[in-house]
């Protein structure tokens, strides 16, 4: 990877960031790609039974980078792994505000009109934990963020490192 490659790519997260953060508990443009494979997570899941089709949906929408984060780092493609890592973690901003809205149920939905987490969390007993789960699971998405741009800076710093000639 080059120097300016990757230089561009901290560029672009380092504003996504910034974009983020300004829109703490909003709905991020990449929230729609999200939400499509949301959906397409409880067909794909519905055959493993009820409970399991409500947890698809967000399975879906964390499996499908992650996938793609092992497949390109396996591939030794830095910036595309550093991509679908971001990606993945981005995810978990959405999800945590979902949960934590179990109760309320305030957020627009798409679909039956049920409320994934307030079922899940009603099954399992943690109903009146949805802030604080939600909460945590936001964190670890931010943290999961910022990690994978130090991440993509240390490659890019490593990399360029490499590129630099041998001085005898």
């Amino acid at each position: 990877m080059s120097r300016y490659a990757g230089i561009s790519w901290l560029v672009f997260y380092a504003a996504f960031l910034l974009y983020a953060f300004a829109n703490r508990p909003g709905f991020l443009i990449l929230d729609n790609v999200n939400l499509m494979i949301h959906e397409a997570g409880h067909v794909f899941f519905s055959w493993c039974g009820y409970t399991i089709m409500i947890l698809g949906g967000t399975l879906g929408e964390l499996l499908a980078p992650l996938l793609l984060a092992v497949y390109f780092f396996w591939k030794r493609e830095v910036t595309a792994t550093a991509f679908c890592g971001f990606w993945f973690f981005e995810n978990f901003l959405y999800i945590g505000t979902y949960m934590a809205d179990a109760r309320a149920v305030s957020l627009p939905l798409v679909g039956s009109g049920e409320h994934d987490w307030e079922t899940l969390f009603g099954q399992w007993g943690l109903l009146m934990q949805d802030q604080n789960i939600g909460g945590a699971t936001r964190d670890l998405g931010w943290l999961g963020m910022f990690a994978t741009v130090a991440w993509l800076a240390w490659h890019t710093w490593k990399d360029d490192r490499a590129a630099l000639p041998v001085e005898a």
